[in-house]
């Protein structure tokens, strides 16, 4: 039990730790593979060339600006994976980069529609729709999809607290008996 404990412990630390550095870390992880398979992608159509963030695609200027990373939905996903116990660190390792994998190739194709759609009129109406509710069903499914692929039983969060609500209560239990044990025992 003490394990459990430990583990639940760490994982919700490191939690905590990753988000407390403004999500550097995934946009540090992910940027440039972005950006570099946007460039391939769009390279199909016709010349890309590519500058630090920026993309040059048909004399378009593309700047891949940390939203477009998608940074907070990888970390949403690293939650999602932390925050579910009793996995082994391998199946735990597979989940998080499956997951991470798959956002990556959505969110790239996402950029490129966008960028091939870029002289519509409804650009912005499309742009929009992807940041404000498109992007929260695509971590929703890639989760559903993942939780379906590796067969997790437990629910992230709902399962620690439950773990630790019935650890307090057998503590609570045992030292109600122990306390009416020791009555028994006065003259």
């Amino acid at each position: 039990m003490k394990k459990k404990v430990y583990s639940l412990i760490l994982r919700y630390l490191v939690i905590f730790l990753v988000g407390l550095s403004n999500l550097w870390i995934f946009y540090k992880l992910f940027t440039t593979p972005t950006i570099f398979l946007v460039s391939k992608v769009l390279g199909i159509f016709s010349k890309v060339y590519i500058l630090q963030n920026i993309i040059i695609y048909k004399e378009t200027i593309i700047q891949i600006i940390p939203a477009c990373v998608a940074g907070a939905a990888y970390y949403l996903l690293f939650i999602l994976c932390l925050s579910i116990p009793n996995l082994k660190l391998a199946k735990r390792g597979l989940i998080l980069i499956s997951s991470f994998a798959i956002l990556m190739i959505i969110n790239v194709i996402r950029i490129v529609f966008l960028v091939l759609i870029r002289s519509s009129f409804y650009f912005e109406t499309v742009h929009l729709i992807f940041w404000y509710v498109l992007s929260t069903i695509f971590v929703v499914l890639i989760w559903i999809l993942c939780v379906r692929l590796f067969s997790i039983k437990e629910v992230p969060v709902y399962s620690d607290i439950l773990f630790l609500i019935s650890n307090l209560k057998k503590k609570y239990k045992k030292s109600k008996s122990k306390s009416k044990s020791e009555k028994r025992k006065k003259p």
